[in-house]
């Protein structure tokens, strides 16, 4: 097992060379609209589960909540002045379901539809390509009411909403994502009871899994349908796991976690099958035809990757593993992941092996507890650092035959960070959360610099 490496910005200083990447390479950032846009309660947004989960107590640290978040459905114009500073290709982002169709189905919301409209048309106003995600984790709570992803149904009123966005905006945008991350929605929301909408049931679990699949399949199609020329994908955070200990208990553990975080949605969907340790478990719940519905053809996987996990028995958990600590404790001290570039690399190897088809590094990034110096400025050395050495793995990857075509910074800006509340910041550009103003950090000029230099 190979050892996660701390990022110092005194020892690492490596980069990648110019020529490594194609030439139509995409250089962006990521964010997410429960994250950034604030205005939960304007113009007719519905409620989402996030909303609820974020006002039950304990669930976020220092109880904050993403009411105001980023205030991004107002500043959205200094939003895009700042990303056409970095000279960013694309932009990607989701839409909030309950801002467009408050009830998850039936009436439309104009103004909420509205508001897209003026950022796709700001966005390539400023010359930066779209990549429009239909769902980053914010369901409307009145579909949760209903059950949420534990229904069958859900499966239908998802292709509805993509449905909807395809004709609203599938005239400008061409790159459509159906999910983000639904390993960590999912597991951690229906079986761990750590995200919303705060579930820790086995049953539970499996069903979500298999409709969101599902959904997944649909909205390939219905995509497929109304957008000429759509180049469609979903994006999966996928992680190379390490046992906590050389346990055979442990390692069973690590082979449980890598299953139900890197392959129960990732094969369904890409080789149309469960992978071994799930399939008898999920098998209830598939009726005839449902591979052949959920694995429809698609054009990339984007990979959302940060650090290596690691995983521990745990026989009273739902499904038999929990989050372990990496070994020798030498974690980020304040991003509290493991640092491990090498594992970037396997990862997209594994990525474009697994499953051939190309692979666009859709979130990459470093969490700081961030803050201005004596002079204002916000100087984050150990994030530019992250990046050269991350993007640096990224061409190691690309020069060992991985199709990789693209790389989206997480985050442009700090923002809310689910459980963690305000106190993890990712972004290029520091918010301060009282005034809301913007300031570019050190690693936004790094990461304007790097793209101008390998382009």
């Amino acid at each position: 097992m190979k050892k996660p490496v701390v990022i110092d910005a005194k020892t690492v200083n490596v980069d990648l060379q110019p020529g490594i990447l194609r030439k139509d390479f995409v250089w962006g950032v990521s964010t997410s609209s429960y994250q950034i846009e604030g205005a939960t309660r304007e113009d007719g947004r519905g409620l989402s589960i996030w909303d609820t989960y974020a006002r039950q107590k304990g669930r976020i640290e220092h109880g904050d909540t993403a009411d105001i978040a980023c205030d991004h459905y107002h500043r959205y114009p200094e939003d895009i002045a700042l990303m056409k500073g970095l000279g960013i290709d694309a932009y990607r982002f989701s839409v909030a379901w309950p801002r467009v169709l408050p009830r998850g189905r039936g009436a439309v919301n104009e103004k909420g539809l509205d508001f897209y409209d003026r950022v796709i048309d700001g966005v390539l106003e400023a010359g930066i390509e779209p990549w429009l995600c239909l769902y980053h984790w914010d369901l409307p709570q009145s579909l949760g009411d209903l059950g949420g992803w534990t229904k069958r149904d859900i499966a239908g009123w998802f292709a509805d909403y993509a449905a909807l966005l395809s004709r609203r905006y599938g005239d400008r945008v061409k790159h459509f994502a159906t999910f983000n991350e639904p390993c960590v929605a999912i597991l951690f929301g229906y079986a761990m009871s750590w995200n919303a909408p705060g579930v820790s049931d086995r049953a539970s679990y499996l069903k979500a899994v298999h409709h969101l699949n599902l959904a997944h399949g649909g909205a390939v199609d219905v995509i497929r349908d109304l957008v000429p020329g759509a180049s469609i994908g979903i994006v999966h955070n996928r992680q190379p796991v390490y046992p906590e200990s050389e346990t055979p208990e442990n390692i069973h553990a690590t082979a449980l976690l890598d299953t139900h975080w890197n392959l129960i949605f990732t094969d369904p969907q890409c080789l149309a099958a469960y992978p071994q340790l799930a399939a008898n478990d999920i098998e209830p719940y598939v009726q005839a035809g449902d591979m052949a519905k959920i694995c429809r053809p698609i054009d990339w996987i984007g990979l959302n990757h940060y650090s290596p996990i690691y995983a521990r028995a745990e026989p009273n958990s739902e499904l038999g593993f929990a989050w372990g600590k990496s070994p020798d404790h030498n974690d980020h001290p304040d991003f509290r992941w493991p640092i491990h570039p090498d594992a970037f690399r396997e990862t997209l190897m594994d990525t474009w092996t697994r499953y051939g088809l190309p692979v666009y590094v859709t979130e990459n990034g470093c969490g700081d507890p961030d803050a201005p110096n004596a002079t204002g400025e916000i100087v984050d050395e150990r994030r530019v650092n992250y990046l050269r050495a991350y993007i640096h793995a990224m061409g190691e990857a690309v020069k060992q035959g991985a199709d990789v075509r693209g790389y989206f910074v997480w985050s442009l800006l700090d923002n809310f960070e689910w459980g963690a509340g305000f106190g993890n910041r990712f972004g290029l550009a520091y918010v301060n959360f009282e005034t809301l103003r913007r300031t570019p950090k050190s690693s936004y000029f790094a990461y304007r610099d790097m793209i101008h230099r390998l382009r």
